[in-house]
Parts: C-alpha cells; structure tokens; sequence
C-alpha cells in the first residue's frame, strides 16, 4: 500500500500543478461512466417492442429487469385507463426515463474535450521549465533541470489523452444505446397509441 501511495505521489510531483485536475477528471468520468452502464439497462432480451409488448398483454411477462419492460408495463397501464390523449399522457410517463438516459452525457462529453486541454497546458508547462533551463544552463540541478521539463510535458500530454480516448469512446457506445433505447420508448409509445379501443 505505501508502494502505491509513493508512486502516486511521485506521479503528482511529475505532472505538476496539472496533475490535480487531470486526476479530479479522471474520477468524474469514470464516476459518470459507470452510473451511465447501470442506468441504461435495455431488457427484453432480443425481443422486439412489439413482442414484449404482446407478451405482457397476453400475461406471458417476466419481473421487469430493465427500462423498456418497465416502460411497456406502466403504458400498457395507461392504456387501459383508456385516457383521452393517450399520446401526452405517454410523454409524461416516459420523461423520467429520458432525464436518465441523458444524465451525465454532458459531463462525459466535457471531460473528453477539457482532458487533452488540461493535458496540453501541462505541456506548455513542462517547455517552459525546459527552456528556463537552458537559458541559466542548468542541465542537471536538484529540481531536475531540462529532464524534468521534458518529463512532465510528456506525461500531462500523455495523461491528458488517457483520461480522453477511452471516454470518448465509452461516451460513444453509451451515446449509441441511449439512442436505441429512445428509439424503442417512441415505439411503445407508436404501437400503444395505435391499437387504442375506441
């Protein structure tokens, strides 16, 4: 354990004044991406809207194990209440679950952006403790001269990318089934609509 705390403090030293947002960065998106993997769990399996929506109704239905099942049960509910306007009603029933499928999705999107920024300012940084280096010649001092310049430009620029290209590409695929399970809401919503007894 005091093996791991030397190397991070040794990492924070490196990095410089960088190195404190950069990590407050990482902590939030992976905080972020992990609340938005539990949240957008689909259920049904590989079954199509319409299945699911058959099955409940026909009362072939398993517990709900994600949004689209609780969705099509608490529609098909409003169904039955054979509600004038369907529609607005559905629309206020499934709001809950747009606000969730979204949470997070800005942050995610700036910590992506601001990363590699923080990363090159990092840089910036470490180029400039490089260069005041050699302008007094002070190749190898106590603080570590033109090596430590280099060494936190590197790793702040490197870090910067760590913390970015797996958000992005996390924030993506996230991105990707909040968008399938919209999809699906306007379905539930499309089908219960349409098969209203007048």
């Amino acid at each position: 354990m005091q093996y791991v705390m030397e190397n991070i403090s040794h990492y924070f030293e490196v990095g410089g004044y960088v190195m404190p947002p950069l990590a407050l960065c990482a902590l939030l998106l992976w905080y972020a991406l992990g609340y938005r993997i539990s949240s957008m769990k689909r259920g049904g399996g590989q079954y199509s809207v319409r299945d699911l929506i058959d099955r409940y109704q026909a009362n072939r239905w398993t517990p709900k194990r994600g949004i689209i099942e609780e969705a099509i049960q608490r529609g098909v509910e409003l169904q039955r209440q054979q509600l004038p306007h369907l529609r607005a009603y559905l629309d206020d029933a499934f709001n809950d679950y747009s606000e969730a499928l979204g949470k997070y999705s800005v942050l995610v999107r700036s910590i992506v952006v601001v990363s590699p920024l923080l990363g090159l300012l990092g840089t910036v940084s470490g180029m400039i403790e490089t260069f005041d280096s050699l302008q007094n010649m002070a190749l190898f001092t106590s603080d570590g001269g033109i090596a430590a310049g280099i060494s936190q430009a590197l790793f702040t620029t490197q870090l910067g990318l760590v913390i970015a290209i797996p958000g992005m590409l996390f924030g993506r695929f996230l991105d990707k089934r909040q968008q399938r399970i919209e999809r699906d809401l306007n379905q539930i919503k499309d089908i219960l609509c349409s098969t209203v007894k007048l």
